[in-house]
């Protein structure tokens, strides 16, 4: 532990007086509210989009890479935006993807002391700048209407189960939620389908709320055959 670890830790556990409470905790409540607000206002309009979440340690060449960028052109072809995390690796791919077939391009980047800078391939008027992990989480939700999962890290795993959860506790619509990459995920599917459902805290079904892919074709059929199944159809 470094010793502004340290000194984080102590102050979580010390005692505060009422106006540290006032300046601090209080006030956070307005810098949510303020980034609540700029995400409503700036995607309300971006019309139907899919998120594409991943590793943001993906280099560019990796098979990977090459990936995300042909689902995010195909899907933008389409006639749907792309929203990506807005750093490197993985959404970079996504948001270059989107770029380059002329579509609309999100980012929704997050504040890190590493790894995370907003990528170029961002349009300049849809890339928002968050400080709060959960506020960004909730901008993904609500205005994605499909999910594609990319090999990634904690932070993927993070944004494939919220989108999970909230569509098995019936908080979200059941929009496609595909995971890419069967050698990557197909590890954690077989532990959720012979641990977790074995165990009993799931049912079978939930087994469906979720693809497991390897091409970007796959992912524009299945995306396709969901809107098609209920008469939607991108608006851009």
């Amino acid at each position: 532990m470094t010793d502004i670890e340290r000194q984080k830790l102590q102050d979580a556990f010390r005692q505060k007086d009422w106006n540290e409470i006032q300046t601090h905790d209080s006030w956070s409540i307005f810098k949510v509210m303020s980034e609540m607000v700029e995400g409503y206002e700036t995607l309300a309009k971006i019309g139907p989009c899919v998120s594409i979440f991943g590793s943001a340690r993906t280099a560019p060449g990796k098979e990977m890479y090459k990936l995300a960028v042909d689902v995010a052109y195909k899907l933008t072809q389409k006639g749907f935006g792309v929203i990506t995390g807005g750093g490197p690796g993985i959404m970079e791919a996504g948001n270059k993807g989107a770029s380059a077939a002329g579509g609309v391009s999100v980012g929704l980047n997050i504040e890190l002391p590493f790894e995370q800078n907003a990528n170029p391939y961002i349009d300049r008027d849809k890339l928002i700048n968050f400080n709060y992990f959960f506020v960004r989480k909730v901008m993904f939700m609500r205005y994605s209407q499909a999910y594609v999962v990319m090999p990634g890290g904690f932070g993927t795993l993070d944004e494939m189960f919220e989108a999970i959860t909230l569509v098995q506790t019936n908080k979200l619509i059941n929009f496609p939620i595909i995971l890419m990459g069967k050698d990557f995920w197909g590890g954690l599917v077989e532990w959720i389908r012979n641990t977790m459902l074995k165990a009993g805290n799931i049912s079978s079904k939930d087994l469906d709320i979720f693809h497991l892919v390897d091409t970007s074709d796959e992912v524009v059929s299945i995306v396709e055959d969901f809107y098609k199944k209920y008469a939607i159809k991108p608006n851009f």
